[in-house]
């Protein structure tokens, strides 16, 4: 058996996906079992005393720290996994590119499109192994509907619907978190949630968004102050002081892509009754197909027949016989969870970077969305048609 490459990781920021990162890390080897390298959780960086305490205590690290550099500068560290508040995230990706780790850092990669442009050329420059946070990707019946769109299963493909409808923000009594500034968080849903609708279009067709027109919306427009460790989750009371949302509520747009699909997309953060629907349609001369994260390990599936008596959509349940999920459970309709999906995507970045080749998504990918996001900004500012342009900056 040839050797596995050993991976030192250090992990920046322990809110959920810092934790659900190194959960994944410690996972790994349950469940990829033929995997070539071996990772090893070196150290963590977060602000708070009771996070760093809980990651050497209930998680392994070996030490923790509240200086995030110190997790780029240590020596033992090769992969720096970066999931601290968006408008950090440049600063951390330029210092780790430099210092030569391979680098998976949540989405947005940089807070706005220009400071992703930024954090891309940083990684391209150095030469790094990149990854970024497009975990539903990952999915097994996704990755099952993207082998039937390449396959031509469903002929031509001519249309797409994409959104993400959720209701993180839709109490207007959750607190003024960073993720409602767009000073810390960057733009809104634009920034959040919209990337991985777009990014999944892009996987899912292997073509871009080159044209569309857009709008934007803040709905909730003021909101409780946050308290000492407050989150998004967390709410206030009538009475209690309010500021300013400074970043949108709400984004829509009609779109084509690069191959002449149709697309249309729709997110928002505030919407009441979806509370985690990131899905999409895609429709095509021979069939069409659906999925909805709120019911991930169902897939519904249209094939166009001869016999007209036997019409409707087959409701296709995940199982061992998709990519990844038999890794977790055997069978079919024995479900698999959102840790699992950010099982998957570590195993397949940390693949990646004990073989030396570039990811994807990487921050390539990311680049391809933030192109994007700044074509919606401007369409919905000119309410014209807008195309998109790279943001790629060559030098």
């Amino acid at each position: 058996m040839t050797a596995r490459k050993q991976l030192g990781v250090g992990v920046i920021g322990f809110g959920w996906m810092g934790t659900a990162h190194s959960r994944a890390m410690v996972k790994i080897p349950m469940h990829f079992s033929d995997r070539i390298f071996d990772a090893r959780l070196v150290v963590l960086s977060d602000t708070l005393e009771a996070q760093r305490d809980k990651a050497t205590g209930d998680y392994g690290f070996e030490r923790a720290t509240d200086n995030w550099h110190a997790v780029i500068d240590a020596p033992d560290v090769d992969v720096v996994v970066c999931t601290a508040p968006n408008m950090l995230h440049l600063e951390i990706v330029e210092a780790a590119a430099a210092a030569g780790k391979a680098i998976m850092c949540e989405k947005p990669v940089g807070g706005t499109p220009d400071q992703t442009a930024r954090a891309e050329l940083a990684a391209r420059k150095a030469g790094v192994v990149s990854g970024v946070g497009y975990n539903y990707r990952w999915a097994p019946l996704v990755q099952y509907a993207r082998q039937m769109i390449a396959n031509g299963e469903l002929g031509e493909i001519t249309n797409y619907r994409g959104r993400f409808f959720s209701m993180y923000g839709a109490d207007p009594m959750g607190l003024l978190s960073w993720r409602f500034l767009v000073d810390q968080a960057g733009h809104g849903v634009t920034t959040d949630i919209l990337s991985h609708a777009v990014d999944l279009s892009h996987f899912l067709l292997d073509a871009q968004v080159d044209r569309l027109v857009a709008t934007v919306n803040t709905q909730i427009k003021k909101r409780p102050l946050p308290k000492a460790g407050g989150t998004h989750y967390d709410r206030g009371q009538p009475g209690d002081p309010t500021g300013t949302v400074t970043n949108e509520d709400y984004a829509g747009m009609l779109c084509t892509f690069t191959n002449g699909v149709r697309g249309a997309f729709e997110t928002s953060r505030a919407i009441i009754g979806p509370e985690s629907q990131m899905a999409f349609e895609v429709y095509g001369t021979e069939g069409s197909l659906s999925w909805n994260f709120e019911k991930m390990n169902e897939m519904q599936v249209y094939i166009k027949r001869d016999d007209v008596k036997h019409t409707g959509y087959t409701t296709v349940f995940a199982g061992d016989r998709f990519p990844y999920h038999g890794n977790f459970v055997p069978g079919s309709a024995n479900s698999i969870g959102f840790d699992d999906l950010i099982t998957i995507e570590d195993y397949a970045f940390m693949t990646s970077v004990a073989a030396g080749s570039q990811h994807a998504p990487g921050f390539k990918e990311a680049l391809d969305y933030v192109s994007v996001q700044d074509t919606v900004l401007r369409s919905a500012a000119s309410e014209k048609w807008e195309t998109v342009q790279s943001l790629r900056i060559d030098s």
